[in-house]
């Protein structure tokens, strides 16, 4: 009878272990995961809306991520990132650290013995770079980022430099870009521009306010430049004011930092008739080149009743390089690679992709100031 009662005493004592067990699973291996289902979706959430922020896109092109996992790397996360303007989607691999401070976008490398001989090799085979470019590696040193050190690898004898990232600890080679994810990118941008004492149209006190990078030999430039004046200020009136920035694309453009400098020029002369120049400029794109472009602009100056000779000596002395510099080094800041590249009250919107993506960029601004 004892040995019985004492047998049914432990089946029971079991039985509420096991409820007990089974209490704890409930309360928290039930709910853990769906936390971590809900954050593993605002994670998701979180890049596709970095990445669509970060790359200007307008609101017609759609981005998603998948759950992040382990990746081969250690130290890192992965997913596949799609985008889909509506015609094609594509799908891209991203990483992220395991902290979820830094997203990577580009192509990651384990280093070994000789990390400098391996980042030219990884380069080389990445890029298809010939064995009669030269490669200079130089020391590794601190980035802005502290989970990496960064690199400057130089090329044609220094006239092209590129800085990537080694991941410390894991000694992982980033060649892409890292972003801190955490950065709001609309108020790092309000922060970053400059908006006293440069070239506008609308008043100064206009709720929204476009900042334009543009390259005065880029046609989407001046397709952009066309539409902004002929239909989106009149459109919005007083609501909008546009602030030109010189984004001279040295490395593609002959004569645009020439039509730069004048065109900064101009605005020290006079101001008012900074837009008009500017827009002289952009009209005879096609008719412009390298051996005629100091005529042609002058010539524009002409017709405008400009001084000419002041002009001829400003674009001579390039007395106005320091404005057109400041435009630039301002938008590389700002991670701008390509004309035209507009901010809208901080937003950035790349290229000219529709002019209802510029209406709707406007509107939806408008509505935020309110």
């Amino acid at each position: 009878m004892i040995r019985n009662n004492w047998t049914a005493f432990r089946v029971l004592r079991v039985f509420f272990i096991l409820l007990f067990v089974l209490g704890l699973w409930v309360a928290w291996g039930v709910g853990k995961p769906r936390a971590d289902a809900a954050a593993d979706a605002a994670l998701d959430e979180k890049v596709a809306s970095f990445i669509h922020a970060r790359f200007g896109w307008p609101d017609t092109v759609k981005v998603s991520a998948n759950p992040f996992a382990a990746s081969s790397f250690p130290g890192f996360l992965t997913a596949t990132v799609t985008t889909d303007d509506g015609k094609k989607p594509s799908t891209n691999t991203v990483y992220l650290t395991s902290d979820r401070r830094y997203l990577v976008l580009g192509f990651l490398f384990a280093l070994h013995n000789d990390p400098k001989e391996e980042i030219v090799k990884h380069i080389r085979e990445q890029f298809k770079v010939p064995d009669s470019v030269a490669f200079e590696v130089g020391p590794f040193h601190n980035s802005e980022f502290p989970s990496f050190q960064a690199v400057t690898v130089s090329i044609e004898n220094g006239k092209q430099k590129r800085e990537f990232y080694v991941s410390k600890g894991s000694n992982i080679l980033v060649l892409g870009d890292v972003y801190n994810l955490g950065t709001d990118l609309r108020r790092q941008a309000l922060r970053t521009i400059v908006l006293t004492n440069q070239p506008s149209q609308g008043p100064e006190q206009a709720p929204v306010t476009i900042v334009e990078y543009g390259d005065l030999q880029c046609p989407m430039c001046g397709r952009l430049h066309e539409f902004l004046e002929k239909d989106l200020l009149p459109k919005y009136g007083d609501k909008v004011r546009v602030v030109f920035k010189e984004f001279p694309l040295y490395a593609i453009h002959d004569w645009s930092p020439t039509a730069a400098i004048a065109n900064e020029c101009v605005y020290q002369m006079k101001p008012e008739a900074f837009a008009a120049f500017r827009s002289l400029v952009f009209q005879n794109q096609a008719a412009t080149n390298a051996a005629n472009v100091r005529d042609s602009l002058l010539a524009y100056a002409d017709q405008l009743g400009l001084d000419h000779l002041k002009l001829a000596g400003c674009m001579d002395a390039k007395g106005s390089l320091a404005l057109v510099n400041a435009g630039a080094e301002e938008g590389k800041r700002l991670g701008i690679t390509s004309t035209p590249t507009c901010f809208i009250n901080g937003r950035m919107l790349v290229g000219f992709p529709s002019p209802e993506a510029y209406y709707d960029a406007v509107d939806a601004a408008l509505k935020g100031t309110k």
